[in-house]
């Protein structure tokens, strides 16, 4: 394995981190927000969810371009693009407009995503690779503990809009970071040349790689449960069971925490258990988490019956992501800006769309079990039928 700065790592572990980043900040204002606007539940979270769109449809744009003109400009000018944008936010004069900029806010933030997991790709291989994606893991579980404590201060003493400023603070740290600690990994040999149809030719055969579809399924589909854990949990936990902003910031930490400590769990494994036996541990355990946060939900249970199992379910995320993507990208040679960006693509967009639309159902405890435990239940008859199939196995 080649060694590298320990700098390094943090700084892809800070660039993977611009989902949670743009996404839990400004969670403990949600229902603020809401009730500014007089939006519903749903059309809240459609803030949310336009970033998530912009998330996924922007790593289909910047991985291909980081495959044909390097990584480091790429992400420097699409992080420059996120603080503009996060500025532009904090003055949106309606809940339409807001949503507007917040998809064209996740274009720019998907940039860091993307380009680290392809770093990561450059640099690693095999175990040394799910030990990486473990690191970074670890590293992306501090945004999830910041990010809403953060924007919990910053709600105390401003509104909504505030949030957004601090947004646009962490985006030009980001910045500051891309420019100093992330070096070119992707050297002029190994980029794609041609016109635009030859830039997109990458996620056409990341589409057409079986192992990696079904690598890359899975990890989309036991996505949906974090997903909704974040969408829906501000209003399961400050609506239903009362929970003020700064509560709702520390159950938050302390599950991002789990995840952390999940991920580093899973950086020590990587090199001694098969990582597809690490998914289906961890799959399983989290349908019995959310098994038990549905029945806490249908049965009214008090809040600790229900933090319990939510914790277990959400830490599970630590060990899923790092071996379901080092699998996925394991099995791509080339182009893997646009392997990287097909991977993120599918886990935003089913994120995007599947809670909303369950959220018009009535956003209970009981819908986010349900909802957390459909998902956790396909993605293991996924990595079980795909075993019997020999399909999703390390390279």
């Amino acid at each position: 394995m080649t060694r590298h700065p320990r700098s390094l790592m943090l700084a892809l572990g800070a660039l993977t981190a611009f989902g949670p980043i743009s996404l839990d900040v400004y969670l403990p204002s949600l229902p603020q927000l809401g009730a500014e606007f007089s939006a519903s539940e749903s059309l809240s979270q459609l803030t949310m969810s336009a970033c998530m769109i912009g998330l996924a449809l922007g790593q289909l744009l910047w991985g291909p371009i980081s495959d044909r003109f390097g990584r480091r400009m790429p992400l420097i000018l699409a992080i420059a693009g996120f603080a503009a944008t996060s500025v532009a936010c904090a003055f949106a004069p309606s809940i339409e407009v807001l949503i507007g900029i917040r998809v064209v806010q996740g274009l720019c933030g998907a940039a860091g995503m993307v380009i680290a997991r392809a770093v990561v790709h450059d640099l690693f291989s095999g175990a040394d690779a799910v030990a990486a994606f473990s690191t970074l893991a670890a590293v992306m579980g501090v945004a999830p503990v910041l990010a809403p404590l953060v924007g919990g201060v910053v709600a105390s003493f401003s509104s909504w809009r505030g949030v957004f400023v601090a947004l646009a603070v962490i985006g030009l740290l980001l910045l500051a970071v891309a420019a100093f600690a992330v070096p070119e990994s992707l050297d002029a040999a190994h980029r794609t040349s041609g016109g635009l149809t030859n830039d997109f030719r990458g996620i056409g055969a990341a589409l057409r790689n079986g192992p990696f579809l079904v690598a890359a399924l899975t990890l989309g589909v036991a996505s949906i449960a974090l997903f909704t854990y974040l969408q829906l949990s501000p209003f399961v936990l400050q609506t239903q069971y009362g929970l003020s902003a700064g509560g709702f910031a520390l159950v938050f930490a302390a599950n991002a925490v789990g995840i952390t400590v999940a991920a580093n769990l899973n950086r020590r494994l990587a090199r001694r258990v098969h990582g597809v036996r690490i998914v289906r541990w961890s799959l399983s355990i989290g349908v019995a988490g959310a098994l038990a946060l549905t029945l806490a939900g249908l049965l009214d249970s008090a809040l600790p019956w229900l933090l319990v199992p939510l914790f277990v379910a959400v830490s599970t995320q630590g060990l899923n992501n790092p071996s379901l993507t080092a699998i996925a990208l394991g099995h791509i040679r080339h182009s893997a800006g646009s392997a990287s960006a097909v991977l993120g693509t599918i886990s935003m967009l089913l994120g995007a769309l599947v809670p909303p639309l369950l959220s018009l159902l009535g956003v209970t405890a009981t819908t986010l079990g349900a909802t957390m435990l459909a998902a956790f239940a396909v993605a293991l008859a996924l990595v079980v039928f795909a075993g019997r199939a020999r399909d999703l196995t390390n390279p």
